[in-house]
């Protein structure tokens, strides 16, 4: 349970809640080290501001997906996201935290094509947002990468299995791991990117075996989504674990049915003013009454 305190008196006025000690580093990666008696770290993802306010008091680790593509864009995959929709959200997720680690996604065409423009976007991630870290998909192929940045003081997590920007070349988003070349595979990625310094990594739509072998292989903390519950923590999607989406993964838990009640809220404002009944007085300016 968080121990800082936040100013509950948030507007749009004044969105900033009262500074608290924010997560580190290696306060993360000491989780790992701490063993079976280590509290699993608490990851969501968050895009804008508001959401950052709610969610930080809760959460070890604010994630910047890359997921905003589909979550608010409206886009068919991650591949279309671009530096500056990533810094533009990462800088009002840490506008609206002072105790989580806020880590941005590196989008799809930011890093892959060798460590010197890795750094280049890593850096600019982190100057104009602010965050603690970035992340970055991909396995063996990726660790040279991972260790150039990490040399050069940038923070890296670590993205391996099911890994949304290579959809195309995956062929889909069903898990991955289920054959055993493929485990090996996955398993033989994690320790690349744990060996070539990520502090943390995510492992998702991968099988539950597998993510309990990944999780014992290296020395960083692993986080889970379609995982298994013996990862060192987990993620999700916030608006897919809020209900806001009719359709969301098989291992999605809705904590919320926030899309109904949006919809009935809507329903119940778009009948008062058809029918005249808001605003009422309470929300009208009228001259104050002369004494």
């Amino acid at each position: 349970m968080s121990t800082f305190t936040i100013d509950t008196a948030t507007s749009r006025a004044t969105p900033t809640p009262l500074p608290g000690k924010r997560m580190t580093v290696p306060a993360i990666k000491s989780r790992k080290a701490d063993g079976s008696t280590a509290q699993p770290i608490v990851m969501l993802t968050a895009y804008t501001m508001r959401m950052a306010q709610l969610l930080d008091p809760h959460c070890d680790v604010l994630l910047v997906g890359d997921s905003l593509a589909q979550v608010i864009y409206g886009l068919p995959s991650t591949v279309p996201v671009t530096l500056e929709m990533m810094c533009a959200h990462g800088a009002a997720v840490v506008r609206g935290s002072w105790h989580s680690l806020v880590a941005v996604d590196m989008p799809f065409g930011s890093y892959e094509s060798g460590p010197e423009l890795a750094f280049a976007s890593a850096a600019r991630i982190l100057k104009e947002t602010g965050c603690a870290a970035v992340k970055l998909e991909g396995g063996e192929a990726m660790a040279p990468t991972v260790r150039f940045l990490v040399e050069r003081g940038i923070p890296v997590i670590g993205h391996v299995g099911l890994t949304p920007q290579a959809v195309n070349a995956l062929g889909g988003y069903g898990a991955r791991g289920r054959s055993e070349a493929e485990a090996a595979k996955i398993l033989a990625d994690g320790r690349a990117i744990a060996d070539a310094g990520a502090f943390m990594l995510v492992a998702e739509g991968v099988m539950e075996a597998l993510a309990d072998d990944l999780t014992r292989a290296v020395t960083c903390p692993v986080i889970g989504i379609g995982a298994s519950a013996t990862c060192d923590g987990q993620v999700l999607v916030i608006d897919d674990m809020l209900g806001m989406f009719e359709r969301v993964p098989r291992f999605v838990k809705r904590y919320a049915d926030l899309a109904t009640e949006i919809d009935q809220a809507v329903a119940r404002y778009a009948g008062e003013v058809r029918g005249r009944s808001f605003p009422t007085a309470e929300q009208t300016y009228r001259p104050k009454p002369q004494g």
